[in-house]
């Protein structure tokens, strides 16, 4: 049978999602996808090889991260709890249900929505030190915004596109991405689209502070990310925001895809 995960997980002590090949340059740091798949080797009794929607750099966080594994095992009832003792307590089963034989964790995903947190405020923050990048200098909603709705739409996101994973093209559509202000001092950038490359929302949020940093017009500020994103070419394109701000929020899914977890 074919068991989907919704998994959360705090980045910060892991080298990322996927499982790493072993060599001298490795990480010494565990990976998120090999944790779990240890996990449930354990509670199962055999071997385990999970897939997720995605990777996730190393100190990127997971609100709603899918993934699916296959097992002809008997599923405990319930699967999240007795996955609790064998997990640390960064990452946690949410849900879990069985899907039919088409489902693909990351072939199947339509699009996806991530959020990053900036701590906009002279001091620093302690508890979000872990979830946010510390900006000291004021940033301006609507500015910030005049940026982001030139992304919109389908577009060639080369410039935003770290090296280090192949892609066959990198135009990519974005159906949403506006910043908001969630209490005086945060401010988070939501986007959707169908899809990221490597670094891509870092790339974009760091080339936003940059803009901004120029202290120039709303227009000004807008032309300017449009001429990066015609570039097509990274080295146009601002810094990358750091991991620890960044949360993969949702993971969309076709509806006829969806089942319920049926106890065995």
């Amino acid at each position: 049978m074919k068991v989907v995960l919704l998994v959360s997980y705090d980045g910060t002590d892991f080298c990322g999602w996927q499982r790493q090949k072993k060599h001298r340059h490795a990480s010494p740091l565990p990976n998120i996808q090999e944790t779990i798949e240890l996990a449930l080797s354990a509670l199962l009794n055999e071997e385990i090889s999970l897939s997720g929607s995605g990777r996730t750099d190393a100190g990127v966080h997971a609100i709603n991260q899918v993934c699916h594994f296959e097992t002809s095992k008997k599923i405990p009832k319930d699967l999240c709890w007795a996955l609790k003792a064998k997990l640390p307590p960064t990452i946690v089963a949410k849900k879990a249900w069985l899907a039919p034989d088409e489902f693909h964790s990351t072939i199947s995903a339509t699009k996806k929505t991530y959020r990053y947190w900036i701590w906009n405020h002279s001091r620093g923050s302690a508890l979000l030190n872990r979830y946010s990048w510390w900006i000291r200098l004021p940033l301006e909603l609507n500015h910030l915004n005049a940026i982001s709705s030139t992304i919109l739409g389908k577009h060639d996101f080369e410039s935003f596109r770290s090296e280090g994973t192949p892609v066959k093209h990198s135009i990519r559509t974005v159906e949403k991405a506006i910043w908001v202000r969630k209490k005086s001092g945060l401010l988070e950038f939501s986007i959707t689209g169908s899809g990221f490359m490597k670094q891509m929302v870092r790339n974009i949020v760091g080339t936003h502070l940059d803009i901004c940093f120029a202290k120039v017009s709303d227009a000004e500020a807008a032309a300017k990310m449009k001429k990066i994103l015609a570039a097509k070419d990274r080295t146009q394109a601002g810094r990358a925001a750091p991991p620890q701000g960044l949360f993969l929020e949702k993971v969309y899914y076709p509806t006829r895809l969806a089942g319920q977890l049926k106890p065995q």
